[in-house]
């Protein structure tokens, strides 16, 4: 049975299950409004998930059909995989911002096989050693590419735009960017008195940025028609502290549970990314490519016990890292290095 969590002032949730993932689900947020019910996410577009979240919906007495709206915190899969369908049953529009729409525009438009080539290029210039890449030349060549997540993922017909409250008849849900685990991340603050009369100033949808229990993973922005050098790291680390300043009672996260004291979570985060700054120039005392950073770097198991498609994400998590350091002038490339390697200075 779906569990649904009421928290209050028109808002509930819903766990939406994302297969074979130890995050197990997302928190689908429903928002009552004058015009019908919003979503706050939608969940992974799998079959077990699409039947959770109708009958999530349906414990609360709506019909897939009678959904006004979708507001989506990022691109992700496990956020936005089953927009599209609640939109096809619905009518409802779906909204964005305009940086992760370009992923999705950009992602639909690809060739999935140009993608693993590219995929491969990047961890070669990492440093990953053949047997990684190996599995991405023989998916590329035997053309085993229509599993990939996202190829399909439904365009959204509206724009969150930072800063200004979303078309919501009766509620005053405000969008405030916050970049880092994608580059069109947002919040979504609820300008309203708590229910419970926690203190602060209302609830905050937080999508990926602020988790309980979990720092959000921070890779590269992959693109690869963009040259711009881009710091996801360093604009996660300042979209911490916009969200820190908000002053909310409470966090309605998508994943893991609602708590209250942001400004709190926040500073741990913060102490958490520079105790890790500061441990990854210990290591780069000596050239190290990304693929060897991410070998050494603490994760939360043995870099042996990793699976495959984590290590691609741990690399690119290296890569952010030493992107950081870098234009902190902290660590620099290592003239004639190829692949390229990193060292502290």
């Amino acid at each position: 049975m779906t569990q649904v969590t009421e928290h209050g002032g028109g808002v509930w949730s819903l766990r939406v299950p994302i297969p074979d993932n130890p995050l197990g689900h997302t928190l689908v947020h429903v928002l009552d409004t004058d015009r019908g019910p919003v979503l706050v996410d939608t969940g992974w577009d799998d079959p077990a998930s699409w039947s959770e979240l109708r009958d999530g919906l349906g414990a609360l007495g709506i019909g897939v059909g009678e959904v006004h709206g979708v507001v989506i915190t990022h691109h992700h899969p496990d956020h936005h995989g089953l927009s599209g369908r609640v939109r096809e049953e619905s009518g409802a529009w779906i909204a964005m911002h305009a940086a992760d729409t370009a992923v999705v525009r950009r992602t639909r438009a690809s060739d999935p096989g140009s993608w693993l080539d590219y995929l491969a290029h990047k961890l070669a210039a990492a440093g990953a050693p053949e047997e990684h890449l190996a599995p991405l030349r023989a998916a590329r060549s035997g053309g085993r590419t229509r599993t990939l997540p996202g190829l399909g993922a439904a365009l959204p017909d509206r724009e969150i735009v930072p800063g200004e409250l979303l078309d919501l008849a009766g509620r005053r849900l405000r969008a405030v960017w916050t970049p880092g685990h994608t580059p069109g991340h947002v919040c979504l603050h609820l300008e309203e008195r708590h229910p419970a009369n926690l203190p602060g100033h209302g609830r905050l949808f937080s999508g990926d940025h602020l988790l309980p229990g979990i720092s959000p993973h921070v890779g590269l922005y992959e693109d690869p028609d963009e040259e711009t050098v881009t710091d996801p790291l360093g604009d996660y680390l300042d979209s911490l502290e916009r969200i820190g300043r908000l002053g909310v009672a409470e966090v309605l996260p998508a994943h893991q549970h609602a708590f209250p004291d942001a400004a709190r979570r926040v500073r741990e985060l913060l102490d958490h990314h520079e105790d890790r700054l500061a441990g990854l120039l210990a290591l780069l005392s000596t050239p190290l490519t990304p693929w060897q950073l991410a070998e050494r770097m603490e994760w939360n198991r043995p870099w042996d016990r990793i699976p495959y498609g984590s290590r691609t994400i741990a690399v690119s998590e290296a890569e952010a890292h030493i992107r950081r350091l870098v234009k902190l002038g902290r660590a620099e490339a290592v003239t004639g290095t190829e692949p390229v390697a990193y060292v502290a200075v």
